[in-house]
């Protein structure tokens, strides 16, 4: 009689160990270093450029700017100046707070429109007005004055003789400040100037401003 062989079961549990069991290996993930250091890069950036941002905001100081040209020795008026902001550079710019002392004061040189007053720009006497010194209107008819003149330019006051027995042509004030000019707009070519000439010039400059007989003449480097 044959016996017959049993043939071993199959362990479930076993079969689930062995290696066709097993998972296929998931290839890792791809890492990309430079585009992760880029977005802190740009993170930084970015927190960097706001906080300079506030802190610049924060550092704007009030300045005094000039709107008019003021001539050497002339007294600053209020519609010459204005307040602005500006960051702070450290340079000594006269702060609006003191805008009462520079009124008070005079410019040390001509000053141009658009300029940052400083201290050294100021002074609190002024040389042109001082002793010694005389003011004196004029009021010129077209041809007698250049256009463009206005208030600290710096002329030469010229006696024109309207008759050849008078004399030729001469100087009265070689270096006048022009104190003050009128809206020539309103007269067309003609304007009224005020000078500040010399004391002793200033009878015979009157005069030969009572007849017409006078001229001046821009002297733009002399500024």
């Amino acid at each position: 009689m044959r016996t017959s062989e049993k043939q071993p079961a199959v362990n479930a549990a076993a079969g689930l160990s062995g290696p066709a069991s097993r998972k296929l290996p998931v290839p890792p993930r791809e890492r990309k270093p430079a585009l992760a250091a880029l977005a802190v890069l740009l993170i930084l950036g970015g927190a960097l450029a706001t906080t300079l941002l506030v802190l610049s905001s924060g550092d704007r100081v009030s300045a005094i700017r000039i709107t008019q040209q003021v001539g050497a020795g002339q007294k600053f008026s209020p519609d010459a100046i204005e307040e602005v902001k500006i960051a702070d550079t450290g340079v000594d710019f006269v702060s609006w707070a003191q805008r009462q002392q520079v009124l008070d004061s005079f410019a040390a040189v001509t000053i141009l429109p658009g300029t940052l007053l400083t201290d050294q720009m100021g002074v609190r006497a002024s040389s042109e007005l001082g002793p010694g010194k005389a003011t004196v209107g004029l009021s010129l008819k077209p041809g007698q004055m250049p256009a463009g003149v206005q208030q600290g330019d710096r002329v030469q006051v010229i006696f024109v003789p309207s008759r050849a027995s008078e004399g030729e042509s001469r100087v009265l004030a070689a270096n006048a400040l022009v104190f003050s000019a009128g809206d020539r707009s309103r007269t067309g070519n003609s304007g009224q100037i005020t000078v500040v000439v010399e004391a002793p010039a200033a009878p015979e400059i009157v005069a030969a401003a009572s007849s017409g007989q006078v001229a001046v003449a821009e002297l733009p480097g002399a500024r």
